[in-house]
């Protein structure tokens, strides 16, 4: 969608306040005009089928998890692309090898070639391509408790095949084995997704993750551990293949009205933003974070507002290009639960993204001339892009949601203080801040 800006002013230098940085470039937001844009990724066909009505205005793409042709945000599951190998633990059947290192990689490739040309957009458009593959992970040590099986299946392999060797060498031998075919069928199906539509943003769901899921214990911080980290720079050949990433901030409901969710989620994210600045390229990737407007395992409890600013408001300051709402279909099978949907974002997530939305927009044309977006320069401070509701409101109109406002003086002195410009890759950016002297209105 197209960002309207009614600029009714000319700007002017405010004061010599500045935001200097640091920062390196990064990619270009993929809707011009938008450096932070919300996407929904949910099922609706029940609720159409209800004919509940479901405002998705405040969202800059509309898209379903299905497989549906040309949409802006394609997401590949294990069993729609090509031939993952895997273990189905509920039919006690190992698919396509069950191991990556039993897969057939060559004929995987054929199958994915195919499905990625029959779903992904032929025009050319900008848009983004998800793989959702979570059976198993890359690095051995990663594949504990549920995920053990693939690492009982790999020692066991590589025992025919030397079963002469010590116990110690027999791991280090399935090990290699097991990380070598993992990390050639990530790689080798990023290169055929870019390959075959290089203008999409190619990445996997959950990549980078934290491993910050200890929030039940005393003392938590939400910190990133050492081992995770260290874990992450092994994966550099993933950073260095994908175009962009796509961590997840899922709250439980036990995290509800929680610090402990603003912590959850802001090292997950300052996760993200660490690892796009790994690889030796001229800019980072965008990074889009998957959120889902329900807390995790129930579909009756909507995140409250002061979770939206933990999960959006957080991901918007860190420097997200994007958040993704993500929604299953189980989420949304009957009237009632439709029907929470429809006055929850009416009433609560709408008018929050929108308010967000907005003010990245306005952040980043004040400060970044709009050839950048504005960073938090402490990740994790309490500042947010937020417009002030003293100055601004949200409405509703033709179908789109517009803010209507001047930022005063103060508004503007903290954003300038608190806040860095991350410049676009080919663009320049000097942080020198700039104030609107009329009304302006902002539709996202």
């Amino acid at each position: 969608m197209r960002v309207l800006l009614f600029l009714s002013s000319i700007l002017c230098i405010f004061g010599s306040i500045t935001s200097g940085s640091t920062l390196p470039p990064t990619d270009p937001p993929l809707i011009p005009g938008h450096p932070f844009v919300a996407i929904w990724n949910a099922p609706t066909e029940r609720c159409q089928q209800f004919h509940i009505p479901l405002d998705t205005a405040a969202f800059q793409a509309v898209t379903t998890p299905n497989l549906v042709p040309g949409q802006f945000l394609t997401i590949f599951y294990e069993k729609h692309l090509g031939l993952y190998p895997r273990v189905d633990t509920i039919r006690n059947k190992a698919d396509n090898g069950g191991v990556p290192q039993k897969g057939n990689l060559t004929e995987h490739l054929a199958r994915a070639k195919s499905q990625i040309s029959k779903y992904v957009s032929h025009d050319s458009s900008p848009g983004l391509a998800v793989i959702d593959w979570e059976s198993w992970r890359p690095l051995w040590d990663q594949n504990r408790a549920s995920k053990h099986i693939y690492q009982r299946l790999s020692v066991a392999q590589a025992k025919k095949m030397t079963p002469f060797l010590s116990r110690k060498k027999l791991l280090k031998f399935a090990e290699r084995l097991f990380q070598s075919a993992g990390r050639s069928f990530m790689e080798s199906t990023l290169r055929l997704g870019l390959r075959e539509f290089p203008s999409r943003r190619w990445g996997f769901y959950l990549f980078p993750d934290c491993y910050n899921y200890n929030w039940r214990r005393d003392g938590y911080t939400g910190k990133c551990s050492v081992k995770a980290q260290e874990q992450n720079n092994q994966l550099l050949w993933l950073w260095e293949g994908s175009t962009a990433l796509f961590p997840s901030v899922y709250l439980h409901l036990g995290l509800r009205n929680s610090h402990k969710a603003t912590m959850f989620v802001s090292n997950r994210v300052q996760e993200a933003v660490r690892v796009s600045e790994l690889p030796k390229r001229p800019y980072t990737v965008s990074i889009y974070i998957y959120f889902r407007p329900m807390y995790r395992d129930q579909t009756l409890e909507f995140l409250t507002k002061k979770d939206l600013v933990s999960t959006i408001g957080e991901s918007a300051a860190l420097g997200a290009a994007g958040v993704i709402m993500w929604g299953a279909s189980k989420d949304y099978i009957s009237k009632a639960t439709c029907q929470s949907l429809s006055k929850y974002l009416e009433s609560t997530l709408n008018p929050y993204i929108a308010n967000v939305t907005a003010a990245a927009i306005l952040c980043s044309d004040v400060l970044c001339q709009g050839k950048g977006r504005c960073v938090r320069k402490k990740y994790d401070s309490a500042h947010y892009l937020h417009l002030n509701p003293a100055h601004f409101f949200v409405t509703k109109a033709n179908r789109k949601y517009v803010a209507t406002g001047l930022p005063s003086a103060a508004d503007l002195k903290t954003w300038a203080e608190n806040f860095s410009c991350q410049c676009y890759e080919g663009s320049r950016c000097s942080g020198k801040l700039l104030h609107p002297t009329k009304v302006r209105e902002i539709w996202v």
